[in-house]
């Protein structure tokens, strides 16, 4: 409720005509005691070294005042004045819509105007929620009045920029919103980030990557405005830029997309990741996480294990090889004295070819493959799929690593994605998104911000794509992808187990990546500490197809 104040005529009262019709919460907590952080009170009102008994006795009243505004005590402060009821519901007011976290008043040297007047200066520094330090200074006459001192009050004491009838308040700054690509807010907390409350400045996400296109340059998520009493009417703006609103972020996030992604990580108990891209042009079309928070979908580091295969096979594919040629798969694979071993120590029947190899992950037929590569081909062959360069997406993501090898064992694990090879689940989806464009085509999230686009500075030959093709078609038909077995839209995936930390045996991450051969869909799950990418992703990445299917 909004009560008037009207303390009548005064020398200094003037008109001010308002400026805007803005309404906003004018919340006047008359009887409440405004919550109020404490600074300490510094007075120079009563200067011990003043001779004049006058300025001393007028600086201790105003002290007196000073200090109840400060400490929030309202009724307190106006029993000092001349106008106890009106000078306790204009600081009610006041302390009330602000609701200061601190609140510092400094008062200056006195100066005696007349027998009975004294006039003071002060200064008054709050901390605001939502807008931060604000201050002002302003001055209090004390008057002797039968031999008692009062402060004489008046609207102006309180901010000489207000006039009688008016208060101080908070207007909710014009921040912007993150869109998706349709126009609506963006539903993802992990890509939104947050607003600290009490700055009002974005903290995470990309709330504080276009903190200043949201807010328009105000860099604050309130304003301390002058309002009217009576009607809340908005009549002048004290702090951020006036006038000045911010700009919408759009990003390229398809909203069912990214629902079918959360549904399918709802009730999941690991930390987990899904991402979805639109091979055509690399429009990053969903990215959640479990639990919301770090943003692992686009900025997370981990070893790809078996999914980076495909970067792998396409190696192979460069050097001649073919889905049909032979692939021996034993038990274990030794270099160097270092044992390499398939999941559960399966092993392929005689006659096995490359494209079962692929299909079931065989670990040793691609460590045994390794002499067919030179120190250098899984990094250059990663370039094709735009691994290596700085991705100029949006906002902030980790774009994969893959160093050139540095002796036999490095590169045998290397070849498993192991190693020194490290990825986001955004670089294992635009793998995927790369086999099926049969090019690489970066990322992109929010478009109006990317000036850099990363272009790849090799390229994929047809045949290497099509034997891709040919062989994550197969993982799904019959190998390691059979969760998205009988699914329609024509699936192709690969799966990862991919170890980490240095526990006996090792914890894995778990992985599926793939994409839609019906139409512009490539996407990757990442499961932390989850098992094995075909028992354990496998079903995240099922249930998100189905609910794509709705």
């Amino acid at each position: 409720m909004t009560h008037s104040y009207s303390p009548g005529s005064h020398p200094r009262s003037r008109r001010r005509r308002s400026t805007g019709r803005v309404a906003v919460g004018v919340a006047v907590a008359l009887g409440v005691t405004a919550a109020v952080g404490y600074w300490g009170y510094s007075s120079l009102a009563g200067d011990k070294d003043s001779t004049d008994p006058q300025v001393v006795n007028a600086g201790k009243q105003l002290d007196g005042f000073l200090a109840a505004w400060q400490s929030g005590d309202a009724a307190g402060a106006g029993r000092l004045t001349d106008s106890p009821e009106n000078a306790e519901s204009l600081l009610k007011s006041v302390m009330g819509n602000l609701k200061p976290t601190k609140t510092q008043i400094t008062a200056g040297h006195g100066e005696r105007k007349s027998e009975r007047e004294v006039e003071i200066p002060f200064t008054v520094k709050m901390t605001v929620p939502g807008v931060g330090d604000y201050s002002w200074n302003s001055k209090a006459e004390v008057v002797d009045s039968g031999g008692k001192w009062k402060v004489e009050f008046h609207t102006q004491v309180v901010h000489p920029q207000m006039v009688p009838g008016q208060t101080l308040a908070l207007k909710s700054g014009e921040r912007a919103q993150i869109l998706d690509k349709d126009g609506h807010d963006l539903e993802s907390a992990s890509l939104v980030g947050t607003v600290d409350d009490a700055t009002g400045k974005g903290t995470s996400g990309l709330q504080a990557r276009y903190d200043k296109q949201l807010t328009g340059g105000g860099g604050a998520a309130k304003a301390v405005v002058v309002v009217d009493r009576q009607n809340g009417h908005v009549v002048e703006q004290l702090t951020g830029k006036s006038g000045e609103q911010g700009k919408p972020v759009r990003t390229t996030i398809d909203s069912k997309v990214q629902e079918a992604a959360a549904a399918a990580l709802k009730g999941v108990k690991k930390n987990a990741a899904i991402v979805a891209i639109d091979p055509s042009d690399g429009h990053i079309l969903a990215a959640a996480n479990v639990p919301s928070g770090m943003n692992r979908a686009l900025e997370g580091r981990y070893p790809p294990g078996s999914t980076f295969k495909v970067v792998t096979a396409a190696a192979l594919l460069k050097q001649g090889m073919k889905p049909a040629d032979r692939a021996d798969c034993p038990k274990f694979a030794y270099v160097d004295g270092q044992r390499f071993e398939n999941q559960d120590q399966f092993t392929l029947p005689a006659g096995s070819t490359f494209r079962d190899a692929f299909a079931h992950s065989c670990n040793t037929f691609f460590v045994d493959s390794r002499g067919k590569l030179s120190s250098s081909a899984l990094h250059d062959t990663a370039e094709a799929f735009g691994i290596g360069g700085t991705w100029d997406v949006g906002a902030s993501t980790y774009d994969g690593s893959v160093p050139v090898s540095t002796g036999d064992n490095d590169k045998a694990a290397s070849t498993i994605g192991q190693a020194r090879v490290q990825a986001s689940p955004l670089v294992m989806a635009s793998i995927a998104a790369t086999v099926k464009a049969g090019t690489f085509k970066q990322p992109v999230l929010v478009p109006d911000a990317v000036k850099n686009e990363h272009r790849a500075q090799a390229r994929l030959d047809a045949p290497v794509v099509a034997g891709l093709r040919e062989m994550m078609r197969a993982t799904v038909t019959y190998g390691a992808g059979h969760a998205l077995k009988g699914l329609p839209g024509e699936p192709h995936a690969k799966t990862g187990t991919a170890e980490f930390g240095t526990d006996k045996p090792p914890h894995t991450h778990a992985w599926m990546i793939g994409y839609q051969g019906d139409r512009n869909l490539a996407w990757s799950v990442l499961l932390e500490d989850g098992g094995s990418g075909g028992r354990d992703a496998g079903p995240i990445a099922a249930a998100f197809l189905k609910n794509l299917l709705g």
